[in-house]
């Protein structure tokens, strides 16, 4: 090889690799590090300028680094990260093996044909999952799901590995080298076209899975919201029938029965919902929402702290301000009942053309933060749990709003804000 050949292959390295460890940012998190994103960039380049014939030990030698790379370049679970890893492994190295094992030394007409096959198909792949992305959702799934794609993965990668491992090319005589290159492009194929379909399968999966948590939380908002609005119809009746109970307990004291009207009285209380339910601000859906956990916290022993000044009418359907106020509250009464500090603060108000949402709790513990920048469930059983925080960044995000969390120094904070103008 020539200066120049070196030089065109060290740039071809370093560049080649941008476009599968772009692909891969569509099923993973970047990494927090500012220089670790270069990593994966590196070593997937490398395998571009690395000839990868068909049973030599290359790809058995390379695979650690690969998957380290991803490890350390990419964020989220470390499930997903090796189950990733080894797709895009199986996939970049069974099509190197298929244009590498028919070309010749590096610095020669053919190796260099074989570098530009390698890149064309990189790009094709990063190209077919930008049109799969479109909606620029990332691929989101469950432990479990993880691991199940993770033993689908193993089948296709130790079929890839397997000639590797015993260095077959190192045993075998000129006459067996036909046969055992008809072996090979025969499983090659195959093993590249399984990769790409268990990308599709992460896809596929996740939004299903997506879906079927969208659905369970409408079917909770709904639930939620139904509830209060039971509750406002009931204090509703009871405005509405105020009149006839205190002409009741007019007629009862006139004529002396003071014992029967004290049970009225007892009666009236035990049917008038939410106890306190003070005046917290003129939009009448929060309200009933603040009156219903002023009573929980109320009876949970803890301080309500409310400053809360919202117009009667906002540009925003009733079930997302009930579940999105709902919720933040229920979370902060879960996680306040364990701390020492019992004050639960709440903070709302419409400035600006934006809502904004403030709710601030002290809790005990340490709290698991994920990689959408939510935070896990402390319940016991987290498939059942945990959708509050989630449901509330969706209701943020359909309405064009956002929605972050910390929790720092034993204070849990929520603040979301919405835009009013529609």
């Amino acid at each position: 090889m020539t200066a120049w050949d070196y030089i065109a292959w060290a740039l071809t390295c370093v560049f080649g690799g941008i476009f599968p460890a772009r692909t891969a940012l569509y099923f993973l998190a970047p990494a927090k590090g500012r220089v670790r994103w270069i990593v994966p960039y590196l070593v997937i380049g490398a395998a571009l300028g690395m000839p990868t014939w068909a049973g030599d030990g290359n790809p058995l030698y390379y695979f650690p680094f690969l998957l380290a790379a991803f490890l350390i370049g990419y964020g989220g679970r470390l499930a997903a990260r090796l189950v990733v890893g080894m797709i895009f492994f199986e996939w970049i190295i069974a099509w190197s093996m298929i244009v590498d094992t028919r070309a010749v030394l590096p610095g020669s007409a053919g190796y260099w044909g074989a570098m530009a096959w390698k890149l064309a198909m990189w790009a094709a792949v990063w190209l077919l999952m930008r049109r799969v992305f479109r909606d620029s959702k990332q691929v989101a799934l469950s432990g479990r799901l993880w691991a199940l794609l993770g033993l689908l993965a193993l089948s296709p990668l130790l079929s890839e590995l397997a000639f590797s491992m015993w260095d077959i090319r190192a045993y075998t005589l000129d006459g067996t080298d036909a046969l055992i290159d008809a072996a090979f492009y025969t499983l090659l194929p195959f093993v590249f076209v399984s990769a790409i379909a268990l990308l599709f399968a992460v896809v596929l999966l996740s939004r299903h899975q997506a879906l079927e948590q969208e659905h369970q939380l409408a079917d909770m908002r709904e639930l939620y919201y139904q509830g209060i609005r039971r509750e406002q119809e009931q204090v509703r009746r009871l405005r509405h029938d105020m009149r006839n109970h205190l002409t009741a307990l007019s007629g009862l004291l006139e004529q002396g029965e003071d014992d029967r009207a004290v049970e009225y009285v007892r009666r009236l209380q035990a049917a008038s919902g939410p106890s306190g339910a003070g005046r917290f601000t003129e939009n009448d859906t929060v309200n009933i929402v603040l009156s219903a956990k002023a009573r929980d916290m109320e009876q949970a022993g803890l301080i309500a702290d409310i400053n809360v000044s919202l117009p009667e009418n906002l540009p925003i359907a009733d079930p997302d301000l009930c579940a999105l106020f709902g919720n933040a509250v229920d979370n902060a009464i879960e996680a306040a009942k364990d701390a020492a500090d019992k004050r639960i603060t709440i903070r709302a108000r419409a400035d600006k053309g934006l809502l904004m949402l403030r709710v601030t709790n002290a809790y005990a513990g340490k709290r698991e933060e994920k990689t959408d920048g939510l935070f896990a469930t402390t319940k016991a059983d987290k498939r059942a749990h945990g959708f509050g925080l989630r449901g509330m960044r969706e209701i943020a995000v359909r309405n064009g709003g956002t929605l972050e969390t910390t929790a720092k120094d034993g204070v849990f904070e929520l603040v979301a804000c919405l835009p009013l103008a529609k």
